[in-house]
C-alpha cells in the first residue's frame, strides 16, 4: 500500500498520522524542524504548543470545544489522549503540561511501525501521491510561495487584523434595527442585510475615549506589522483623528432608525452575517489589536451590544491560511489538486483543538482513499461537521478569517429538540444531537 505523505508534524499532522496508522496504512510524516527553525517554536518535538498551554473549555455540555473534545476522544484521538495524560488543574478547562505533551506524543508517533518521521523541508507541494499540508500559520518561505503558485493566493502570509465576531441572539434588537446603507439591495433580505447599532455624540465621545486608552497586545521580538489600509486595526484608525471613524466604518449616512426615524445618529457601528445560517455577526470594520478583557469592556459600550456574547474577539498576529470556502472540497482536498488535502490552521479554523480535529479528519479520509474508499465529512450538527462545514461553503469567501468552534456555527435546533428555549437548555441539546450524529458517522466506519 502506498503511504500517505504529511507536511508538518504540529498538532493536525501529529494527529493526522496517528489516524492513518490506526486504519493500518503507512505514513511519511515530513518535519522541517528542528534543522529549519521559526522564531515561535523552541524544539524539534511534534505537536509543540507554542502560545499557551490550554484546550479550553473541557464541559461536553454547554461548550461547543468541549463537545469538540468529545467527539475527538470518541474517534481515538492522540492529541486529546496525550492532553489527558499531562492535564493540569485549571478549574473546567483542559490544561497541560506543555513540554511532556509534545514528548508523549513524539514518543508514541516514533513507537508505531506504520510511522516514519521524515526531517526535513518539503518546499513544493507535490504533483502525485496522497498528501495532506499540515504546515500551520508558520508554513515556511519556500511552501508558502509554492502555494501561492498553485492557488493564486497574493498574500498567504501576513500580520492579520481581525474583527470580533456576535451572536446574534444577544445582540439586543430593541436598540438595533437591520437595514442595509441607503437601503441598497433587490430583495428585502439584502435590504436587511446588516444590524446598525447608533451612537449619539457622548457615547461616540466616550467610545472613543476608551478605545484610546486599552491596553493593545504588542508585537513579540522580532515581529514587524504592515497594515493593509483595508483592514486597519481600529485604534490606529482612532489615533489619526478622533472623526476618523466616524467617517469610516461607523459612519451614519444612509442608515434610518426605525425605532425612532426623526433622531438622526453621531455614529453606527454596523454588524454584517458572518454565516449562512445567521446566528453569527462580524462587526464590520472592527478589526483590532486590544487585548481580550479590553475588548469586551469596549465593545459593550455599543449600544445594542452592551449584553454582547462573543464567539470570537479580534486580534493582530501573523497567519498564513487559504481561503478554504473557494479553494478547498468537503473531503478538505484542494478543487485544482485533488491529491493534496489540508488540515491544521492554514484551513482557516483557530485553535489548537480545531487544528487537531482537522487533522484527524483529514487523517481518516486520506486513510480510507489509500484503501480505495470515499469518507464524507460528518454532519454539520457535529462540531467537526460544523467546522468543516464552515470553512468549505458555509463562510462567506470575501470575508473569511479563522474561526475558532462555537455553537453559531451549528445549524439551529427543531422545536422538538428545544430551539426555543433559553441557553441553559438549547446547549445540551446542541451537545446532545452532536453526539448522536457523531457516534453514527463513526458507526460507518
Amino acid at each position: 500500500m502506498e503511504p500517505v505523505h504529511i507536511i508538518g508534524a504540529g498538532l493536525a499532522g501529529s494527529e493526522a498520522a496517528w489516524q492513518i496508522a490506526r486504519a493500518g496504512v503507512p505514513v511519511l510524516l515530513h518535519e522541517m524542524r528542528p534543522q529549519v527553525a521559526t522564531f515561535a517554536h523552541k524544539t524539534g518535538d511534534c505537536a509543540e504548543m507554542v502560545c499557551s498551554n490550554s484546550f479550553r473549555s473541557d464541559d461536553d455540555q454547554m461548550n461547543a470545544v468541549g463537545q469538540l473534545h468529545w467527539e475527538m476522544r470518541a474517534a481515538g484521538g492522540l492529541i486529546m489522549a496525550m492532553a489527558d495524560r499531562h492535564r493540569l488543574p485549571a478549574g473546567g478547562a483542559l490544561a497541560v503540561d506543555r513540554d511532556a505533551f509534545s514528548a508523549s506524543v513524539t514518543a508514541a508517533l516514533q513507537a508505531d511501525p506504520l510511522i516514519q518521521i521524515v526531517p526535513g523541508e518539503v518546499r513544493d507541494l507535490p504533483e502525485n501521491g496522497n498528501w495532506i499540508v499540515a504546515t500551520g500559520p508558520l508554513t515556511s518561505d519556500a511552501l508558502a510561495g509554492s502555494i501561492r503558485g498553485l492557488t493564486g493566493t497574493e498574500a498567504l502570509a501576513f500580520f492579520d487584523a481581525i474583527a470580533p465576531i456576535v451572536h446574534a441572539e444577544t445582540i439586543d434588537m430593541s436598540v438595533a434595527w437591520e437595514q442595509s446603507r441607503y437601503d441598497k439591495g433587490e430583495t428585502l433580505a439584502e435590504q436587511r442585510a446588516y444590524i446598525n447599532c447608533p451612537m449619539t455624540k457622548p457615547e461616540y465621545e466616550a467610545f472613543i475615549d476608551a478605545l484610546l486608552a486599552a491596553d493593545k497586545t504588542e508585537f513579540r521580538e522580532g515581529e514587524t506589522a504592515g497594515y493593509f489600509d483595508g483592514c486597519l486595526p481600529i485604534e490606529v484608525m482612532a489615533e489619526r483623528g478622533r472623526e476618523t471613524l466616524r467617517h469610516g466604518p461607523m459612519k451614519p449616512v444612509g442608515l434610518t432608525n426605525s425605532h425612532n426615524p426623526a433622531e438622526k445618529a453621531y455614529a453606527v457601528v454596523q454588524l454584517r452575517r458572518d454565516n449562512a445560517l445567521g446566528t453569527l455577526y462580524n462587526i464590520v470594520g472592527f478589526q483590532t489589536k486590544m487585548k481580550y478583557g479590553a475588548q469586551t469592556e469596549v465593545f459593550r459600550m455599543i449600544p445594542g451590544l452592551q449584553n454582547a456574547s462573543f464567539a470570537r474577539l479580534g486580534g493582530i498576529h501573523r497567519n498564513s491560511f487559504l481561503n478554504s470556502p473557494t479553494l478547498l472540497d468537503d473531503r478538505m482536498r484542494l478543487r485544482t489538486r485533488p491529491n493534496l488535502r489540508f488540515a491544521g490552521q492554514v484551513t482557516g479554523v483557530e485553535g489548537y483543538v480545531e487544528s487537531a480535529a482537522m487533522g484527524l479528519l483529514a487523517g481518516r479520509m486520506a486513510a480510507a482513499q489509500a484503501k480505495g474508499a470515499d469518507l464524507p465529512p460528518p454532519h454539520h450538527t457535529t462540531a467537526m461537521g460544523a467546522l468543516v462545514s464552515h470553512i468549505t461553503g458555509g463562510a462567506e469567501a470575501k470575508t473569511f478569517q479563522p474561526m475558532n468552534v462555537n455553537f453559531g456555527l451549528f445549524p439551529p435546533l427543531d422545536e422538538a429538540r428545544g430551539g426555543r428555549r433559553g441557553r441553559k437548555d438549547r446547549y445540551p441539546a446542541y451537545t446532545q444531537r452532536a453526539k448522536d450524529d457523531f457516534r453514527a458517522w463513526l458507526a460507518t466506519q
